[in-house]
C-alpha cells in the first residue's frame, strides 16, 4: 500500500501510527486496541514535548535586545504566540496523560456522560475524546446557548 509521510491512501496517521484495522468479531477495547491507542498517545506526547524543547532552544537562541522598537515588538509578539501555542500543548499533554491513565485502568473508550462506546473511528480522530459524538454535540449546543 503506497505511503507518504504518515498518509496511506488519503488516511492521515496520527502521530505516525497507522489507523487501527478492526478484525471480525473483535471485542471493543480489547488488548490490541488499547495497545494501539496507547502507542498513538505516547507518540503524540513525545512529539509535543519535542516541540516544547525546540521552543525553549529557539527563544534562547533568538532572544536579542533590538535597539529598534519595531523589531523588538515583532520579536515579543512572535515569542508571545509561541508561548500561547506551547501552553495549549501543555494542557493537551495533561489530557493525553489522563487518557493514558484511563487505558491503564481499563476505562478508555467509553462516554463519560452516557457510558456507550465512543467508537474506534472517533478515537482515531481524537484519541483524548471522552464523550461520544451525540453527547459532544449536545454539550456544544448547550455551550453555544449559554454563550449567546
Amino acid at each position: 500500500m503506497p505511503t507518504s509521510k504518515g498518509k496511506t491512501l488519503g488516511i492521515l496517521a496520527l502521530a505516525g501510527v497507522q489507523p487501527y484495522q478492526e478484525k471480525a468479531n473483535e471485542e471493543y477495547m480489547d488488548t490490541p486496541q488499547q495497545k494501539h491507542f496507547k502507542k498513538i498517545l505516547d507518540a503524540w506526547r513525545v512529539q509535543l514535548r519535542e516541540e516544547v524543547d525546540r521552543t525553549v532552544t529557539h527563544m534562547q537562541d533568538e532572544a536579542a535586545n533590538f535597539p529598534d522598537p519595531v523589531d523588538r515588538a515583532a520579536q515579543e509578539e512572535e515569542f508571545s504566540l509561541e508561548l500561547r501555542t506551547r501552553d495549549r500543548e501543555r494542557k493537551l499533554i495533561k489530557k493525553i496523560e489522563k487518557t493514558l491513565q484511563l487505558i491503564e485502568e481499563d476505562d478508555f473508550g467509553f462516554c463519560n456522560s452516557c457510558g456507550i462506546e465512543i467508537g474506534i473511528r472517533r478515537l482515531e480522530a481524537r484519541p483524548t475524546a471522552d464523550l461520544c459524538i451525540e453527547c459532544k454535540t449536545l454539550a456544544e449546543i448547550k455551550e453555544r446557548q449559554m454563550a449567546g
